[in-house]
């Protein structure tokens, strides 16, 4: 007889649970590095944006020489027609962004999906490849295909004798131009995230469908669609975050003209910080920008969690 045979059943696993109870602040002592990094460079940062947010001084003020001003920058911020200008462009430019980029990013994972496809994988490193070049490169390439003089895209449709719409030049379409800019950068990576996605939906539910008599049309609209509804939702807040968080391509193709028609907040705080010195209001601003990117995110959440 072993010594352990007059222990009840399912002792061995009582007595694992009480050695992993013996040291309950282990799993804190682990996780503690992180937590105060995140406290550091994100909880920190973001309790003096909204604290510098209620005072009045420049990006060189030290923060204890700050006049308190309470609220007057949050409503100089919306008094002002520049800074609401931003506000409505960079609405503009979410939504746009959002209209172009979730059903073009969707017809392209379908197609680099097609498992008939040949050299998808290589189909797949070029759309990443947008993703990773620096946008310094990319701003480049796209300067001289909006170029007015001799950019291909005006000499196309000067051939074949349609209006040069002054891609960054006119305030009617500079923001549409950006936004173009945008889709074209980011769509690769939204692709993979949608692939991903399509990989998680079992076969054996397209061939049921399929011996159903279900089409393609039928299977997209009654199992894919459906079945993406959590990517889908990450995809349109990925999109929302980035192009709120917009920044290089305005400061490098636009700097927020012409006539701030492409002034986005992100280019607004940094102008108003860095040329105009009102630490305060840009504060304002940035406080305002990660109250809405709360509440889209709250939103995600809400619809993740009311799962079908």
């Amino acid at each position: 007889m072993t010594a352990t045979a007059g222990l009840p059943k399912g002792g061995g696993a009582v007595r694992t649970r009480r050695r992993q109870g013996r040291h309950p602040g282990a799993a804190s002592a682990f996780l503690s590095p992180a937590v105060v990094l995140i406290g550091a460079f994100v909880l920190v940062p973001m309790v003096l944006t909204f604290w510098i947010s209620f005072h009045t001084g420049t990006m060189s003020t030290p923060l204890g020489e700050m006049q308190w001003a309470g609220w007057s920058n949050y409503t100089d911020v919306f008094r002002d027609p520049t800074h609401r200008q931003a506000f409505t462009n960079t609405a503009i430019y979410v939504g746009l962004s959002l209209l172009i980029t979730l059903p073009i990013s969707f017809l392209i994972a379908m197609l680099v999906y097609a498992p008939k496809l040949r050299g998808s994988a290589l189909l797949r490193v070029i759309l990443f490849s947008t993703y990773v070049i620096p946008t310094v490169a990319i701003v480049i390439i796209w300067s001289q295909l909006y170029s007015p003089q001799y950019g291909p895209l005006d000499v196309m449709l000067r051939a074949v004798g349609l209006p040069e719409p002054g891609w960054l030049s006119s305030p009617n379409s500079a923001l549409i131009s950006l936004v173009i800019f945008n889709v074209w950068q980011m769509i690769g990576y939204y692709v993979i995230l949608l692939v991903a996605g399509l990989t998680q939906i079992p076969q054996e539910v397209y061939e049921a469908a399929s011996i159903d008599g279900a089409g393609a049309v039928r299977r997209t609209t009654s199992i894919t669609i459906p079945l993406l509804r959590n990517t889908f939702v990450f995809v349109g807040l990925m999109t929302v975050i980035n192009s709120v968080q917009v920044f290089d391509p305005i400061y490098l193709l636009t700097q927020g003209g012409p006539i701030n028609s492409t002034l986005t907040i992100s280019f607004d705080i940094q102008r108003t910080a860095i040329q105009y010195g009102l630490a305060g209001q840009a504060s304002a601003m940035a406080a305002g920008m990660l109250v809405m990117i709360g509440i889209v995110g709250g939103l995600v959440a809400v619809a993740l969690r009311k799962r079908p």
